[in-house]
């Protein structure tokens, strides 16, 4: 092998060992890259016998090097094969599946919620995933209010900001706000031109009678009026002439379609309930989900609907609208159920309000409620959520959120801002328990002073004031038995007594003796700390008192928690503003 055919060799043999270890995110071997370089350069194989002798060294060479450094150096000897690796890296990251027909900067999506009240946990898929879309293709994300019920899924007024709210929280940016209620006079206009086209009627049947009909596949008798009469009885539906269950325009589809679903089905009826919106309150005739949707659909520009898969035959009755129209119907991705675990109380609007009207929860924002209200108070970030939405893909089936999911991505969020602090629980099963703490081998110390962050030695310590101290049952350690007090010191438990025995750390080092945490009793914060599986009360180290509330903080071996509010004069009236507790905290995960 000459000098020459040896430096292409060791280019080569770089170049296959920095992809080798930056795909894999490992060290290279021989063995791994030997195929791929003789594979790719049928000249060495002549030399096959010299070849792993002088790829060896180089092997070596790059498992010195770090992950920046072989990133750099693969640039440097072979870009393309560092695209490639960035590509497959970006292709990865993404969880959701590229949109059928996608354009950049052409995608248009909509979430509709009913606003008949604030969103639960389950909510929160649908703006992820539209979100997420939005971003990847430069597109533009549509909020329109469907609230076109003013009865049996009434809307709710406060509703209407607090999802908007909801999904600032998850970290996006509507484009567009539309109420359904607003745009009435529209979905009229575009019932006259069906009507003008021959694509609906006014019925009066009863419901029951109709149903018999469709199923046997027979016509309703109002399915042939002329045109005149339909217009005329339309406009005295507008006009509210009729009370509920009197008349309805229905679409004329194919009588004897397959699907009975999709046989003539209803497109307005009559609402005798007043709708809550003041600018709506005066319309009595009120189009159907399915003919408001699918005319705004069109004619916001929506360009690919996200919709359960339950609501398959959604599209197929939209899609005589459409024909008569002459209109291209959106592309449509279709996704199964989200269940979340963990709570008690079943993903409903209705059922949440209801508890909240006996007395049960205290509000939306009630931790045992599987609400993003709730988890917004608990201190978890938007984007936790959104990262296990999105990772639960776009599968047809039903889908499992792990609420472990979330808290372990918010964890990675939250984690390196969250400063430390103490609080002992006393819990019915587990009743904290007050000791003092006394000279023993060693004066004991008037204070502990443990780190505001163990990795950020920067941020200084705080001072807990030792004295007479409580610490979490379970932790006290048998008589004569030692025990660390996390940033204190060793003590050992003898007679209802904590002795100080010293502050040499090798102990916790060796492993001799378990680390707790504790809190003052005299100067520590009375805390309620409100969790998923309800309230529980403690003392809190005395240094929270400078947290601002809205701050995350982690205490520590109990888990992260939201910090409330602080109030320097608590009083015994359980409806102040922390009860009779001087600290109120929300918990937010382990």
């Amino acid at each position: 092998m000459d000098d020459e055919l040896r430096e292409r060799v060791e280019a080569a043999a770089e170049a296959a060992a920095l992809f080798n270890a930056l795909k894999h995110g490992s060290d290279p071997d021989v063995g791994a890259i030997m195929g791929p370089l003789m594979g790719e350069n049928p000249d060495f194989r002549p030399h096959g016998d010299e070849i792993p002798g002088v790829v060896a060294p180089v092997v070596n060479r790059v498992a010195g090097m770090d992950e920046a450094e072989r990133r750099e150096r693969l640039g440097e000897l072979a870009p393309d094969k560092l695209a490639e690796l960035e590509a497959d890296d970006e292709e990865d990251e993404r969880v959701l599946p590229d949109l059928p027909n996608a354009e950049d900067g052409e995608v248009v999506m909509r979430a509709a919620p009913n606003p008949n009240g604030p969103w639960h946990v389950g909510h929160a898929r649908m703006p992820a995933v539209i979100g997420t879309y939005k971003e990847r293709y430069d597109g533009e994300f549509i909020c329109r209010f469907d609230d076109t019920d003013p009865e049996t899924k009434r809307p709710d007024l406060d509703a209407y900001d607090a999802i908007l709210e909801d999904i600032e929280y998850l970290g996006f940016e509507v484009d567009r706000v539309l109420k359904a209620s607003d745009r009435l006079e529209t979905y009229y206009d575009h019932a006259r031109d069906l009507i003008d086209a021959g694509g609906a009627y006014t019925c009066s049947c009863s419901g029951e009678e109709f149903s018999a009909l469709k199923n046997d596949a027979e016509a309703c008798p109002h399915r042939d009026k002329d045109g005149e009469t339909v217009r005329e009885e339309f406009e005295a539906m507008v006009d509210g002439e009729y009370s509920a269950g009197e008349l309805v325009l229905r679409v004329r589809t194919d009588i004897e379609h397959k699907n009975p679903a999709l046989r003539d089905w209803v497109a307005f009826r009559m609402i005798d309930t007043p709708h809550p919106r003041e600018a709506a309150a005066d319309y009595r005739c009120w189009p159907m989900l399915d003919f408001q949707s699918g005319v705004d659909d069109h004619l916001t520009g929506v360009t690919h609907i996200i919709r359960g898969i339950d609501l398959q035959d959604s599209a197929k009755r939209q899609q005589f609208v459409y024909d008569y129209f002459d209109w291209e119907y959106p592309e449509v991705l279709h996704w199964g159920h989200v269940q979340v675990d963990e709570y008690d109380v079943t993903l409903s609007t209705s059922t949440i309000k209801g508890l909240i009207e006996d007395g049960e929860l205290t509000g939306w924002d009630d931790p045992r409620a599987p609400t993003i209200q709730s988890m917004r108070r608990r201190g978890i970030q938007g984007q936790a959520l959104v990262d296990s939405m999105t990772e639960l893909g776009m599968s047809t089936s039903d889908v499992d959120l792990a609420m472990s999911s979330v808290y372990a991505n918010n964890r990675d969020l939250v984690d390196d801002g969250a400063n430390r602090y103490f609080l002992v629980r006393d819990r019915d099963d587990a009743p904290a328990v007050e000791l003092p703490v006394v000279d023993g081998d060693a004066p004991a110390p008037e204070a502990g002073h443990p780190p505001l962050h163990p990795d950020h030695p920067d941020r200084g310590d705080r001072e807990v004031p030792a004295g007479r101290v409580v610490v979490e049952s379970p932790d006290l350690p048998s008589e004569g038995e030692r025990v660390w007090l996390k940033g204190y010191g060793c003590v050992r438990y003898e007679g209802d007594e904590l002795v100080f025995v010293d502050a040499a750390i090798e102990v916790v080092r060796e492993g001799d003796v378990d680390v707790i945490h504790w809190a003052p009793v005299e100067e520590g914060l009375e805390t309620l700390l409100r969790t998923v599986s309800g309230d529980v009360r403690g003392i809190a180290e005395p240094a929270v008192a400078d947290v601002d509330p809205d701050t995350v903080v982690q205490f520590v071996r109990v888990g992260f928690a939201r910090i409330d509010g602080f109030d320097p004069e608590p009083t015994d009236d359980p409806d102040g503003p922390n009860g009779e507790e001087d600290l109120l905290a929300y918990f937010a995960h382990p």
